[in-house]
């Protein structure tokens, strides 16, 4: 989250441009949410769709209502030894339709600041669900929404962005390469040892279950992040018209590069996996959007697409349930773009040198920086989960994972069946009814 390049207006002097882009990119990054929930159910099995999409839209209401009560506050608070903000933005108090006391969005109401970084809040932990698809409960996937948004989340958001020891230190992140998905992938490779992996029945169906499903979320995903990493600037200027070009030239080649690598590998055009590797370049760019030229962009582009590829398949070769690869494409995209933001950072583009711009210094501070939030991030979750784990079940029973989620958990389904008539044994009318599901195996 970068504002100190802003010169489109003073400090305390709301800025309209400034504010109808963080309004707008506000409601984009909104939609990504909604989107997650398509690229995830299309991913899972037909069985569990409703479960996992639902995983998505109720961190909608429980982050900001969390975030509304004293997430913000604690967030982006007055800083107390560099590790968490305080109740001074308690209940939204004096945060409203002028820039407040906070030197971040200093030309835009201090309550348009706060709805563009809910966002942001409500996002994150919906990614981490795709690494524990198909197995959790959902009384526990709420208790761990709620804990690790105050404990992993929100400690994140003030390190780095909210006056915390890590921006002090110097560690830059654009639009959230550490906060969000570092954080996440992370958090999801630890809930991968802790919860197991699943189970299938035999000669069960492992595919996506719906891939249009997947390219509409694909799809909703690339056009907020437009909003995501465009946003951050937090002014409109030339820094965010930077950070958007770099955000779809990232995300087009890393799709390209994940398909003929996968192509060349299985030898199959997989839909899925281009839209897998767009989504991989978006995490990648997310760090360094408005810290880089566009040529770099196309470097990191192709780095997301191979190494993040190269993940996934290093997660199937050790036996790491991730179901829809959170681990692979997030956490190790969120730390390969942080570290590359240290390597192709050039001053003349936001204030920020890189290696390549005679800054070796600050290249170690990005290493530094995604060492100590990996780790962090990996064994607070781990041991969130096991104390969750001790008042209650974090998988459902055997029975109801053979079974299905959406149906024991949720009572509905996401196809219902269709009657398909059947013709009698004497050849004529029809004698009975057969339920079947179209489309879905």
């Amino acid at each position: 989250m970068h504002a100190e390049s802003n010169v489109l207006g003073a400090i305390g002097t709301v800025n309209p441009g400034d504010t109808s882009l963080l309004l707008i990119s506000a409601a984009l990054v909104l939609l990504m949410t909604p989107g997650l929930a398509f690229f995830y159910g299309g991913l899972v099995r037909h069985k569990n769709v409703l479960t996992i999409m639902l995983q998505s839209f109720i961190s909608m209401g429980i982050v900001t209502v969390l975030w509304v009560v004293c997430g913000f506050s604690l967030a982006y608070g007055p800083d107390h030894g560099g590790i968490i903000g305080d109740f001074t933005y308690i209940g939204l108090r004096d945060v409203g339709m002028t820039p407040g006391p906070s030197p971040y969005a200093p030309t835009t109401p201090f309550l348009a600041f706060f709805l563009f970084q809910l966002m942001f809040a409500i996002i994150t932990p919906a990614l981490i669900t795709g690494a524990f698809a198909d197995r959790v409960g959902f009384k526990a996937y709420l208790w761990f929404l709620v804990i690790w948004s105050f404990l992993v989340y929100i400690p994140f958001v003030h390190w780095i962005w909210g006056g915390g020891f890590l921006q002090h230190w110097g560690a830059h992140d654009f639009a959230g390469g550490m906060v969000v998905h570092l954080s996440s992938g992370m958090a999801a490779l630890a809930s991968v040892f802790v919860v197991g992996s699943r189970i299938f029945r035999q000669n069960e169906n492992r595919l996506p279950n719906n891939i249009p499903f997947v390219a509409l979320g694909a799809g909703l995903l690339w056009f907020g992040w437009f909003g995501f990493n465009g946003g951050s600037e937090l002014a409109a200027n030339g820094q965010a018209a930077v950070a958007f070009v770099n955000t779809n030239t990232a995300a087009s080649v890393g799709m390209v590069t994940w398909l003929f690598i996968a192509w060349w590998h299985t030898g199959k055009a997989s839909m899925s996996g281009a839209l897998t590797g767009a989504v991989a370049g978006l995490a990648t760019i997310t760090p360094a959007a408005g810290f880089v030229p566009t040529w770099a962009a196309l470097s990191i582009g192709f780095a997301a697409g191979a190494v993040c590829y190269l993940a996934c398949q290093f997660r199937l070769r050790m036996k790491w349930d991730d179901a829809l690869d959170v681990w692979g494409v997030h956490g190790v995209g969120g730390a390969l773009g942080t570290i590359l933001t240290g390597v192709f950072a050039i001053a003349s583009i936001n204030g920020m040198s890189g290696l390549i711009d005679g800054d070796a210094h600050q290249f170690g501070i990005q290493i530094g920086a995604v060492a100590i939030t990996a780790t962090y991030a990996f064994v607070v979750t781990f041991i969130i989960l096991k104390v969750i784990g001790m008042f209650m079940a974090v998988r459902v029973s055997e029975g109801i994972e053979r079974d299905g989620l959406d149906d024991a958990l949720h009572g509905e389904a996401a196809y219902q069946p269709l009657p398909v008539m059947v013709a009698g044994v004497d050849g004529g009318g029809v004698s009975s009814e057969e339920m079947a599901t179209p489309g879905v195996q």
